[in-house]
């Protein structure tokens, strides 16, 4: 990967707004390498969903996407339309968020976890025209789930999905990987006049004092979290790399979907976690870049599933900022660490670990990748609050609230500062010597496990709805975080009225009898 190469010039923050979308990023390397293989799926992927896996090469994945995009455009939905997509980590996944931005729509990603009652909440907020989803994952039916959610939200005009068997009214995907004929895609010059990069791209999900908030992104903030991480991690053209996260969030996609568009490489997924089948997609795949959570790197380290230099570096993501100075020092000596802490949907700082393997520090002010370097490229700015917690401003952050006008509705809302500024939530200090910034504590009042993130006084309320004597907390977690422990007097009947209600399985699993492990199932380490 070198910085001076015209798709990274291109994508580049530096000089100010880019003008490039994520879609024609994904033509270029399609014009260029139509051969090459693009996206696969793990070779388990029968046993948790439909089909078989799937390998496609940029030509076949770009005769998909215009595919997807052609048929959504069809079904009636206008430029601008926001679409839901909820899927596994598959090459659906992929194809169908690049689809989607190829009719000229917005991709409104929901984790895998979400259940009827954060689906309703999440879509109707952002007035969802369409779902596309699955038919299930594992023992759970994703379409009729759509099909549920539809019918509580207004605005959805389609539930759409891969799979087979799906239920009446679902409209099939599948037959797209086989259709003979493309559906014309309208061109989007004449709808958008102005830069096609500032148009809003993907509206994902954060959690703040007031409950659920949307947060959207244009093509420009997207692709300076991507950059950032693929030139802190100094993640090579054309790499190969392999992901257990799925591109559900800002870090989702900023550590899978855009690294992978702008090296031009090959993007191997992983439906986290078979340990046995993630180390025969390493070997078999000639795997380059692995992408983990944190703490999941450091366990496949110590079992011995990292040596021998396969894969040759890893990024690590941090969803829980404030554990990263308590890990231990990297011992990996073949295998170069990206440490990359996130700061929920408000942004991520990517930094390559340091001399003995011990975290790097984090200074406040800009975050350049890679740092130290000529030349290197601007994606944000750090600051410590005057009520001592983490801001950040700069090209990948959100520069606007969503929708327009919502500041007026009393909803919750991305708020966006004084100077550009936006508040993680997260505490910080800075470190008496070398004035580094050192984050100490994750949002009050806010779980995290793995990729989910809870308002605990909204869960609360909810369990004393359906118990009065119910209890239920948050603890740390040494593998996803944070964890919840409930405790009831009849816990097969608060669970059941918990499912009933539609919340997400994180929190009927609190009440059950548990070990670490088993709180921790493959979504929500993965998103």
């Amino acid at each position: 990967m070198i910085l001076g190469d015209p798709l990274l010039t291109a994508a580049s923050p530096a000089q100010g707004q880019t003008r490039i979308t994520i879609d024609e990023v994904f033509r270029r390397i399609a014009q260029r390498r139509p051969d090459a293989l693009a996206l696969a799926d793990a070779p388990n992927r029968e046993t948790f969903t439909d089909s078989a896996p799937r390998r496609l090469t940029f030509a076949a994945a770009d005769r998909m996407i215009a595919s997807i995009a052609g048929r959504l455009r069809r079904m009636g939905l206008a430029t601008d339309a926001i679409i839901g997509i909820q899927l596994p980590n598959v090459a659906e996944n992929i194809l169908a968020m690049l689809g989607v931005l190829r009719a000229g729509m917005i991709a409104a990603p929901l984790p895998l976890l979400f259940r009827r009652a954060d689906a309703v909440a999440a879509l109707a907020r952002i007035g969802a025209k369409a779902l596309i989803t699955c038919g299930h994952v594992g023992a759970f039916n994703h379409s009729r789930l759509g099909m549920r959610v539809a019918a509580e939200v207004f605005s959805i005009r389609y539930v759409c999905a891969f799979g087979h068997n799906l239920p009446d009214g679902v409209v099939p995907f599948d037959d797209l990987f086989t259709a003979e004929k493309l559906d014309p895609i309208p061109p989007l010059e004449r709808e958008r006049q102005s830069n096609a990069a500032a148009h809003v791209a993907a509206i994902t999900f954060d959690v703040g004092e007031g409950g659920l908030v949307p947060v959207a992104r244009n093509h420009s903030e997207l692709l300076a979290g991507g950059l950032g991480v693929l030139l802190e991690s100094r993640l090579a053209q054309e790499a190969i790399m392999l992901s257990t996260i799925a591109p559900s969030s800002f870090a989702g996609m900023s550590l899978t979907l855009l690294p992978w568009l702008l090296s031009g490489g090959t993007l191997l997924l992983h439906h986290p976690f078979e340990a046995e089948v993630l180390a025969r997609q390493f070997r078999d795949e000639h795997c380059g870049t692995a992408i983990l959570p944190g703490p999941v790197a450091f366990r496949l380290a110590e079992a011995g599933q990292l040596a021998h230099g396969v894969p040759g570096a890893v990024i690590a993501a941090w969803r829980a900022p404030e554990r990263l100075a308590m890990t231990a020092a990297w011992r990996e000596a073949e295998t170069m660490l990206t440490d990359v802490s996130i700061f929920g949907e408000a942004g991520l700082v990517p930094a390559r670990r340091g001399v003995g393997g011990r975290p790097s520090a984090v200074s406040f002010g800009p975050i350049v990748a890679p740092r130290g370097s000529t030349g290197a490229v601007v994606i944000g700015e750090l600051t410590r609050t005057e009520t001592g917690t983490v801001a950040l401003r700069g090209p990948m952050v959100p520069h606007h609230s969503f929708p327009p006008g919502i500041e007026r509705s009393g909803l919750p809302y991305f708020k966006i500062g004084r100077g550009g500024f936006v508040d993680s939530g997260y505490t910080c200090r800075a470190d008496s010597r070398t004035k580094a910034m050192v984050v100490t504590g994750a949002s009050p009042g806010i779980v995290g496990i793995g990729g989910y993130r809870f308002l605990l006084h909204d869960l609360q309320d909810v369990v004393r709805r359906i118990d009065g004597n119910a209890t239920l907390t948050g603890l740390p977690d040494p593998l996803v975080g944070q964890r919840l422990i409930g405790n009831a007097a009849d816990r097969d009947t608060i669970e059941a009225a918990l499912n009933a209600v539609g919340v997400n399985p994180l929190v009927v699993a609190a009440f059950r009898d548990r070990s670490i492990r088993g709180l921790a199932p493959p979504p929500a380490s993965s998103d």
